[in-house]
């Protein structure tokens, strides 16, 4: 009689260790496969108060300030992140002291497919004095080209302006551009000393 009280302690003491056993395994593998899934979903790097200089042959191309900016390297198609905004200048070698300028209240670039865009109030002053206001803007540098879909309001440097209902498409230089469904108030003076 006393040798099966053992018995059934020890079994019943085995039992409850291979219960825990398996509990405690059981765990440990769903908290992998959870952490495993988030694991690249953090920045990489974090710059706080960014002041970011790019130059081309020892040329000043571009000046970019914003209060955060994320780097996101570890994922298929690494980003660049400014959530605060950003304040853009860029320089022409052809008017390299009247630098252009974009600002946004949010950005990403996409590095490896040379793909930019701005979100949020996104405002850009050409080197020739054009202004442009839209809520959203996309450049594909590869293509040299930017475009949006949003209504595009612009103001040119002797006062006239031009709507874009449905958006433009322009090179990034602002060389040429396209608007969809545009309306304005135009200098006639202007108009008419262009086609002499």
């Amino acid at each position: 009689m006393n040798f099966s009280k053992k018995i059934s302690y020890k079994n019943i003491a085995c039992l409850f260790s291979c219960a825990i056993f398996f509990i405690l395994t059981s765990c440990e593998e769903d908290l992998t496969k959870s952490n495993g899934s988030q694991s690249k979903n953090f920045p990489s790097q974090i710059i706080n108060n960014a002041n970011i200089v790019q130059r081309d042959s020892g040329f000043v191309t571009l000046k970019a300030k914003a209060p955060i900016i994320e780097k996101y390297e570890l994922i298929d198609s690494p980003y660049v992140v400014a959530r605060k905004g950003i304040n853009i200048e860029f320089f022409d070698k052809k008017k390299p002291k009247i630098p252009g300028k974009i600002t946004a209240r949010y950005a990403r670039i996409f590095e490896y497919k040379k793909f930019y865009e701005a979100k949020g109030d996104v405002r850009i002053t050409t080197n020739e004095g054009q202004k442009f206001a839209m809520q959203s803007i996309y450049w594909d540098q590869k293509k040299n080209r930017i475009y949006t879909k949003d209504t595009v309001y612009v103001t040119m440097e002797d006062g006239s302006t031009l709507v874009g209902a449905n958006g433009m498409t322009a090179k990034d230089d602002f060389s040429e551009y396209t608007f969809y469904n545009n309306s304005g108030d135009f200098n006639s003076k202007r108009i008419s000393e262009n086609k002499k």
